[in-house]
């Protein structure tokens, strides 16, 4: 019995979720909005121009408007989310705020929310809060011609 308690405490400070992939993985994402703890809100002007994909082998591709990253997720149970550091690269894009910001508070991200289909993640400290919405479904590509003739 003394085994057992020994277990059950030890498993929940392995930090994984029951050996479980974590619901982020495989999935596609492109920016809403960004509502800053200081009510500040941004909005990209083009949704697409800013994207998350989370691979399932914890590597993240990004896309900050012009530039395109590369990093690394960890989820550790439900809710929780720490990015490593950011590969991106260093394209002159046009000004905008969300170019600086993300790239700049893409460590702070310290968890993460699903709601109405929806991705929030929340930065620390009530830094701000990122939404993202599902990629649109890419259509399979069909070719217009004939099947061969056999």
């Amino acid at each position: 019995m003394r085994f057992i308690q020994l277990l059950l405490v030890m498993v929940p400070a392995a930090g994984t979720i029951c050996g479980q992939t974590p619901p982020l993985a495989g999935t596609s994402w492109r920016l809403v909005q960004f509502q800053g703890g200081d009510d500040t809100k941004l909005v990209p002007a083009d949704k697409n121009r800013y994207t998350l994909m989370f691979n399932a082998n914890g590597r993240v591709a990004v896309r900050i408007d012009c530039n395109r990253g590369s990093g690394t997720w960890k989820s550790s149970e439900p809710g929780k989310l720490e990015f490593g550091p950011m590969a991106l690269t260093m394209a002159a894009c046009p000004p905008a705020p969300l170019n600086d910001n993300l790239a700049k508070q893409w460590t702070y991200v310290r968890s993460y929310v699903m709601k109405n289909g929806n991705l929030f993640l929340s930065l620390m400290a009530d830094g701000g809060i990122y939404e993202f919405e599902p990629m649109p479904r890419q259509p399979k590509k069909t070719t217009d011609k004939p099947p061969a003739a056999k």
